[in-house]
């Protein structure tokens, strides 16, 4: 199909501002359009090759008409941006100007990954008719618990520095374009961008000068540590009634947001506004991060050539998906399961009618030593049966020594950084429990919702506490596979704070996303605990205070307990899937 292709168009909001996209639509005849709504520079989307999100070439081809616009505020667009505050209402006006377009034949999809797939949701909240589908990649509907804070709520320091450092740059540059002096900031930014490791460094954190200083909404973001009003504005977990288009949910299980992917489509199949949306949603998780590559390929760890988005057909998934909602094709999904997951450790592709799988096996494996648990090298043993003796672990949390991210689902998406990463020298600290069962005579599948549950107290009123599920291989290698961290003053929600009594034991429960990993024969599985994760995330300084205004010399170490026994059973919960039957 032939198309014609518009650059810069206007596209009016209801507030008269106006919105820059390029599009591109049939030359005779109407069509499906398809929109993608970007806070990144439309007129780099054609090269940008997000191995998650499909190929325009393919699109146009498959006969649909393709929006792509920036978001309010950014590059061609006019007003200004702050992340999320117009996206719902600037969503449902293009939805709305491409129906009346007269080369749409009035039906929408949505795709994208990210912010992308963050304005689908803020789009399809409205109701707005002509949306018929949204495809959105490893993206959240809940901007607090992914990804400006953690689900424990920590600040994700790292990508939070980095993300605004960019956005910030990318708005001087846009003013510098439209005539204004702002070359010496952008000059600034772009210097802190390119040493962006630099800012997790600064101390206090509200006050890293670049971003405090050119930053339009840091402030606001350093002062809700909380999940308050100032966040449920954003969450559009309580919308998802008003949802009527089904969605593709794609995610990777070492993506920043695949906790947050996972819950959306559990909680859309149980609460969208229509059954049809409701029976619609559609999930699929790779061995991918948060970055471009979409392969699968790591430095300590490849899954193999059929990791691969390319490969496995996430486009023709893409084109499928559309006809069925757009264009009605209601064979267009015939023989596609609604869940497609990628279960590491065997390194394949298995379909699955429902997540969780109905047939999970919710098995506790509880912590057990003898005191000496510090260090892969250590006592600390994983047991499905619960011990008779009681017992405890100790070590010192210092947030000036915090335990280095090494690996999981993080921003930036560099080697060493994100996804699969040995833990042997993370491992070695003293600062750093591991728990691990025996070598295993038969293989363990571990598919669904991870979390630990522990048994804590502290020399502190407020600390933190980190778990990691590692897979152990044979030569010692040790892969991490999830993660969580909980701030002990978060411990009954995150919108509420409550310090701890030094010295008084508390039950905590860590949420560590999930996986799909076969641990094979002679194996281990093993969870490593500790206090931090930097600078993945923020570091708790232990006093209770505002962490965000607190600098270097008022953080103080904490004497962190672990216990388990019968009174104090700390346990990491699996959910484990049995189908030896079955074959």
């Amino acid at each position: 199909m032939q198309h014609l292709y518009g650059i810069d168009v206007r596209v009016p909001m209801r507030d008269g501002v106006a919105l820059a996209a390029n599009v591109w639509h049939p030359v005779e005849g109407k069509a499906p359009a398809l929109l993608v709504r970007l806070p990144y520079g439309k007129d780099v989307t054609m090269g940008v090759g997000h191995a998650l999100m499909p190929d325009i070439p393919a699109l146009l081809e498959a006969g649909y008409a393709l929006v792509v616009q920036d978001c309010r505020g950014t590059h061609r667009s006019e007003g200004e941006f702050v992340p999320h505050m117009a996206d719902r209402n600037d969503g449902e006006d293009t939805v709305t100007w491409i129906t009346e377009q007269p080369w749409s034949d009035g039906t929408v999809g949505m795709y994208g990954g990210s912010y992308l797939g963050m304005v689908q949701w803020e789009t399809a909240v409205t109701g707005v008719p002509g949306l018929k589908a949204i495809a959105p990649a490893v993206t959240s509907i809940d901007n607090y618990e992914a990804p400006w804070y953690g689900a424990g709520g920590a600040l994700s320091l790292s990508l939070v520095t980095l993300w605004n450092a960019m956005m910030y740059a990318a708005d001087a540059q846009r003013s510098l374009a439209l005539g204004e002096d702002t070359l010496p900031q952008l000059q600034e930014l772009g210097q802190a961008v390119l040493s962006h490791e630099s800012l997790n460094e600064v101390l206090p954190t509200a006050e890293v000068p670049v971003l405090k200083e050119y930053g339009k909404w840091w402030d606001d973001w350093m002062a809700h540590p909380s999940h308050d009003g100032y966040w449920d504005a954003m969450e559009l977990t309580p919308e998802l009634k008003n949802v009527t288009a089904p969605a593709l949910n794609i995610g990777g299980w070492y993506d920043l947001y695949i906790g947050q992917t996972l819950r959306t489509y559990t909680t859309a199949r149980q609460k969208a506004g229509s059954a049809q949306a409701r029976e619609g949603q559609r999930l699929i998780i790779g061995p991918w991060d948060h970055g471009l590559a979409g392969d699968g390929v790591y430095r300590d760890r490849s899954f193999g050539p059929l990791a691969s988005a390319r490969l496995m057909g996430l486009t023709n998934l893409h084109v499928k998906f559309f006809d069925r909602w757009l264009r009605g094709d209601t064979t267009a999904l015939d023989g596609l399961a609604p869940v497609k997951i990628f279960v590491m450790g065997i390194d394949q592709w298995r379909d699955e009618q429902e997540w969780p799988l109905p047939d999970t096996q919710w098995t506790d494996y509880h912590l057990t030593s003898t005191g000496h648990a510090n260090t892969a090298d250590g006592d600390g043993v994983l047991t499905t049966q619960a011990p008779t003796d009681a017992g405890h672990e100790t070590y010192l949390y210092d947030p000036r020594r915090p335990v280095p991210s090494a690996g999981g689902a993080s921003m930036p998406t560099t080697p060493g950084f994100c996804g699969p990463v040995d833990q042997r020298t993370v491992a070695a600290r003293e600062d750093v429990l591991c728990f691990a069962t025996p070598a295993l005579d038969e293989a363990v599948e571990v598919t669904g919702p991870v979390s630990l549950t522990l048994y804590v107290s502290s020399s502190a009123v407020d600390t933190d506490f980190t778990a990691k599920l590692v897979d152990v291989f044979p030569d010692g290698k040790a892969i991490n596979l999830c993660d969580g961290i909980l701030r002990t003053r978060y411990r009954g929600g995150l919108a509420t704070e409550e310090l701890m009594e030094p010295g008084t034991v508390y039950e905590i429960t860590i949420d560590m996303t999930g996986t799909s990993n076969v641990f094979l024969p002679g194996h281990r599985i093993r969870v490593d605990v500790s206090s931090s994760n930097f600078p993945r995330y923020d570091r708790n300084t232990n006093t209770g205070g505002v962490i965000a205004h607190e600098s270097e010399e008022q953080m103080i170490p904490a004497i962190n307990h672990i216990h388990h026994g019968p009174t104090h059973p700390s346990r990491l919960v699996l959910p484990v899937i049995d189908r030896r039957d079955q074959q």
